[in-house]
């Protein structure tokens, strides 16, 4: 493992797989991952509380970004020294914002059954979704997401406690909508690419493919 994305989803995750991945950090594990194939059934154990041998579950990965192993931060770091760290974050109120419109929302409108089909037929996985419910909405945010000044205590703590227990030349961190190629092109001593930074996976990008633009939400 070369890099450990430590920050929540909905904070440039995806723009920075593609980004890790030209920089020759891929493959790189994303929830997105965990859609199709064996990596749901795999997170799934994870998030049950099985025992986790995480060179196992790595195996064949050079990276991660966003959930789910961000829930994991501390348990990853640990199985991997000799990975750089990547804090990736951006400002509360647009993070509690963007989940709010797009995994939250995905979340709300399956329960009510008014969630559209995905534009490519996709159907995930019943552990994708198990993953999601376990590691997110039960770990991370304790069932309080509609509580936002919870929220944001939870936010700034866990972002102050990686700063404090990962050592300062082991981390790398990037601001969305600050930074770009650098910090990571340098934590990884390779050229910064003379091409645009990836934006991908835009709030109402995510919604259309998530089924929201078809539903009521």
């Amino acid at each position: 493992m070369r890099i450990i994305g430590v920050g929540f989803g909905r904070s440039g995750t995806l723009s920075l797989r593609s980004a890790l991945e030209r920089l020759g950090a891929g493959p790189c594990l994303h929830m997105q991952d965990l859609r199709t194939g064996d990596q749901a059934e795999r997170w799934k154990g994870v998030a049950d509380g099985a025992a986790v041998d995480w060179r196992e579950v790595f195996d064949g990965w050079r990276s991660t970004v966003d959930w789910p192993a961000c829930s994991r931060w501390r348990e990853i770091c640990a199985a991997f020294p000799e990975a750089r760290v990547l804090l990736n974050y951006r400002d509360f109120d647009g993070f509690y914002r963007s989940v709010e419109r797009t995994v939250w929302a995905v979340r709300q409108a399956a329960r009510a059954g008014t969630l559209g089909p995905r534009p490519d037929g996709l159907v995930p996985p019943p552990a994708f979704r198990h993953v999601i419910e376990a590691l997110i909405w039960q770990e991370d945010f304790q069932d309080r997401f509609e509580d936002r000044d919870w929220m944001e205590r939870m936010y700034d703590e866990r972002i102050a406690a990686i700063r404090r227990e990962i050592p300062a030349e082991r981390l790398v961190e990037w601001r969305l909508g600050q930074d770009g190629w650098e910090p990571l092109a340098r934590a990884l001593g390779v050229p910064v690419p003379d091409e645009p930074f990836p934006h991908l996976h835009d709030t109402e990008e995510f919604r259309v493919q998530a089924g929201l633009a078809q539903s009521a939400t």
